[in-house]
């Protein structure tokens, strides 16, 4: 029996590979790239460790090369979801048994076969079939996803170690114990990282979970199974359940064990599951715990004082880097009329030299959105700019989806702050700038902290301390995570924990310790030595007896 106190250090944030001409790691990828290309996986559900093909299936799909079909999947119902609920039940007994250092050991084999083994592997699966490019998938499918293990590691040490005070006489502990009941982990297509996350942190504290992939991501989770699987993580714990969202969700939510919901995906979807947890809160075994991060209006607010190529460089990566499909993406932009025709002429200069086009040429700065559906909704958008007289297209404005769902990034000049690209979240490679007078800059404050109903990333850019200051208290609720002189994306993870707050989700923080303190239910234990004899206090006795 192993019985020493055990303490996980304080990791390193995994490095960066370059994929640079000549390396290693680049044709280690170029060649995994390649296979994947060639093949079509059949792609089943696995509940309690066993592969179960339902028979309704759909096609896995490049978004650069819509054509392609990389795969089928098979597609979970009722049925499955009251299977999955049993293997879970059934591993919860086995998972929360293990001390947590034996959990953690299972997560940090994860971590190191992504880094070692599977990197070309999982990052080729994210690259084909969310169409990001090399740099992007292997700093979210690579790192960020190892740096989630590895972190989340030393913080359940952390955790496991904060316990109460003792007088003597008496000895307190409390017992981070699982949720009672299974959480359902509901995953965008956006962040392999994200899908291992939402379902890894609630895993590492000894939960059991149901996992519906998003349908555009199927291929790089269904990697991340496998590796999970190699790694020794218990058959049950987690159970991979693609298929349609309103048949899993209405069996999930009217199943009695719903103790939780870890969720990253649109406002709309995640106000509908909350209520519908609500509706069914009597059923319920427990109150459930909800964590979701949803949508964002992210700002870029400039100042006279301000750089401009820092700027226009803050603009094109924070914009338009993965096509503008992070929660965190630059969406508005607030220009001072002073700055705006340098940046404008920076801007163009930039985007002159960006090309759109597939993941496996490597000069592809940006690549295809991820759908149809996404690609018909972001033209619309831009159709609405070209109907306006409020709003023009300076830079961009077409797209082509007759191969893959390309749309060139777009950038429009309002004249109305409240013109509806301002406003609402369009997820995709379309930033909105509103040029304001210089003189103005306090009153823009106002108009940036409430014209979005939403708050989770924004960026300040001024050379002077003062408007830095000013700005973070004038923004306090705007965002989340705030950048001074940087572009609102790219938190790292054990550096910069992401989340926001108003309508972009509950703030709990992944990447912290924050994040995972939500999937525990704590029992506090007191313990009297030598405990009373006799019901009576001190204050209790006659004074005569004094």
């Amino acid at each position: 029996m192993n019985n020493a106190i055990f303490t996980f250090d304080y990791p390193a944030n995994e490095p960066v590979k370059s994929y640079s001409p000549g390396t290693r790691e680049r044709k280690e990828l170029q060649a995994e790239l390649d296979l994947m290309s060639s093949q079509q996986l059949d792609i089943p559900l696995i509940i309690g460790g066993k592969e179960i093909r339902t028979g309704i299936t759909e096609e896995v799909r490049m978004p650069h090369d819509h054509g392609h079909i990389l795969g089928r999947y098979h597609k979970a119902g009722a049925k499955e979801v009251k299977m999955a609920v049993e293997a879970s039940q059934k591993a919860h007994r086995l998972w929360e048994s293990f001390s947590y250092v034996e959990r953690v050991s299972v997560t940090l084999k994860i971590a190191e076969l992504i880094a070692k083994k599977y990197r070309a592997r999982l990052n080729a699966a994210t690259m084909l079939g969310q169409s990001k490019n090399a740099f992007q998938a292997e700093i979210d499918s690579a790192c960020e996803t190892i740096d989630f293990l590895r972190f989340n590691a030393h913080y359940i040490s952390d955790i496991y170690n904060e316990q109460p005070h003792s007088d003597p006489g008496f000895i307190n502990r409390i017992e981070y114990r699982p949720i009672e009941g299974f959480i359902f982990s509901l995953t965008p297509f956006n962040f392999t990282a994200i899908a291992s996350n939402l379902n890894m942190s609630p895993a590492l504290m000894g939960n059991t979970l149901l996992w519906k992939p998003a349908t555009t991501s199927i291929l790089s989770n269904y990697v991340l199974m496998e590796i999970y699987k190699e790694a020794g993580l218990p058959d049950g714990v987690v159970n991979f359940i693609p298929g349609d969202g309103p048949e899993i969700g209405n069996a999930v939510f009217s199943d009695r064990l719903f103790a939780g919901l870890h969720f990253t995906g649109s406002n709309i979807t995640f106000n509908r599951l909350w209520g519908m947890a609500a509706q069914n809160l009597r059923n319920y075994k427990s109150y459930p715990k909800i964590v979701g991060e949803t949508g964002g209006k992210d700002f870029i607010l400039v100042h006279a004082s301000a750089g401009v190529d820092e700027v226009a460089t803050a603009i094109v990566r924070g914009a338009f880097e993965y096509q503008g499909q992070k929660c965190s993406a630059a969406s508005r932009a607030y220009i001072p009329d002073n700055l705006w025709p340098a940046v404008k002429r920076r801007v163009g200069e930039m985007l002159s030299e960006v090309t759109l086009g597939d993941v496996r040429d490597f000069s592809n700065f940006m690549n295809a959105v991820i759908s149809e559906a996404s690609f018909d909704n972001i033209m619309r958008y831009i159709d609405k700019v070209n109907q306006s007289n409020e709003a023009k297209v300076v830079f961009g404005g077409k797209g082509d989806k007759s191969k893959g769902y390309f749309i060139e990034p777009t950038i429009v000049e309002t004249s109305n702050p409240h013109f509806v690209t301002m406003e609402e979240e369009i997820f995709g490679p379309l930033l909105t700038v509103h040029v304001y007078p210089e003189k103005d800059f306090e009153d823009v404050l106002t108009l940036v902290d409430e014209t979005s109903p939403y708050a989770l990333t924004g960026a300040i850019f001024a050379s002077d301390r003062h408007v830095l200051d000013q700005a973070s208290q004038a923004l306090k609720y705007a965002a989340g995570n705030l950048y001074f002189n940087d572009k609102p994306t790219g938190a790292v993870v054990g550096q910069q924990p992401f989340g926001g707050s108003r309508q972009s989700g509950t703030n709990d923080k992944a990447g912290s310790h924050l994040n995972l303190l939500r999937w525990t239910s704590p029992r506090t234990i007191k313990e009297t030595l030598l405990p009373p004899t006799d019901f009576r206090y001190p204050f209790m006795r006659d004074d005569k007896c004094h």
